[in-house]
């Protein structure tokens, strides 16, 4: 950026830490108070795409009263200016997907440790009446130190309430990431605590195995199989996991809602009480600091 147009409001930009199809995220100085931020910014060919803007906006509205060590913090949004933008946290941490595709030894050795923190992060949004809609390894970063944040509100949904529960209608726009989703979110069904449970399963099991729990050379074969295929039994593809561990895991990738766990704290409890590996894999080097990741 050239200089004079390195600033959003009253942030200094100071560098691009991901860039994605709609947006870039920055690392920014806060001018008044020199505090560090991250700026989520819309690249330029979406400031004015009347979905992306709406998508920000409906990211502010979800967590602008969230306060959870592994959530991220989102302070502000700023839409009528040239360039809109959301105020974060600024979290050093890498996001799953690239920790996993670089360094999968660190992830494998330190896995029981970040599961906890996965979970607690989903549970408070639960709790605070909030579904996020599309868990996956890119929506969770992670640091050296183990600091976990769950990132990225823009599809999360209110949970459903009251006759909302029984009554609760179809969904005309399915949205979510495939190699996650749920057979009710898919079938653009009513959706509720199960449906996280379900995209929280998909992504452990990929944690565990190196790839999501289901492939396919198309879109719709891929969706066939989250409605159709069987589920994988990951203690058979990753020999030094627990059948105990599998089996949770079966049931949180159950086909049917109701026969997954009924909430993130029982998931939470279950997770407590089992052992993922028969031997803890070794410890390998820091996550590597060189690569610079992109959504």
């Amino acid at each position: 950026m050239g200089h004079g147009r390195d600033y959003l409001g009253s942030y200094r930009l100071v560098r691009l830490i991901r860039a994605g199809s709609t947006s870039q995220v920055w690392e920014a100085i806060n001018d008044i108070t020199q505090e560090k931020y991250a700026l989520k910014s819309l690249i330029r060919t979406m400031r004015s795409d009347r979905k992306a803007i709406a998508d920000l906006k409906h990211e502010f509205e979800v967590a602008k009263d969230f306060d959870h060590e592994h959530v991220i913090h989102i302070y502000e949004v700023e839409i009528g200016k040239k360039v809109p933008y959301l105020v974060l946290e600024l979290s050093h941490g890498k996001n799953f997907k690239l920790i996993l595709r670089n360094q999968p030894k660190w992830i494998a050795h330190f896995l029981p440790q970040l599961l906890g923190p996965m979970v607690e992060g989903l549970s408070y949004m639960h709790e605070t009446g909030w579904l996020h809609c599309d868990v996956k390894p890119d929506n969770y970063l992670v640091d050296n130190d183990l600091d976990i944040k769950l990132i990225d509100f823009s599809i999360s949904r209110a949970r459903p309430k009251g006759l909302g529960k029984l009554f609760g209608g179809m969904f005309t726009k399915v949205q979510g990431t495939r190699s996650y989703m749920s057979p009710e979110q898919i079938r653009g069904k009513r959706l509720d605590v199960q449906s996280d449970i379900y995209g929280l399963g998909c992504t452990i099991c990929e944690l565990l195995i190196g790839k999501p729990p289901y492939t396919g050379s198309t879109p719709g074969e891929l969706l066939q199989k989250h409605l159709r295929a069987r589920i994988p039994v990951i203690h058979t593809i990753n020999k030094n996991v627990t059948e105990e561990f599998s089996k949770l895991l079966q049931e949180m990738m159950a086909k049917k809602s109701s026969d997954r766990p009924d909430s993130m704290k029982s998931v939470r409890a279950r997770i407590k009480q089992t052992r993922i590996y028969n031997f803890l894999p070794k410890a390998p080097e820091d996550i590597e600091e060189d690569e610079e990741e992109v959504l």
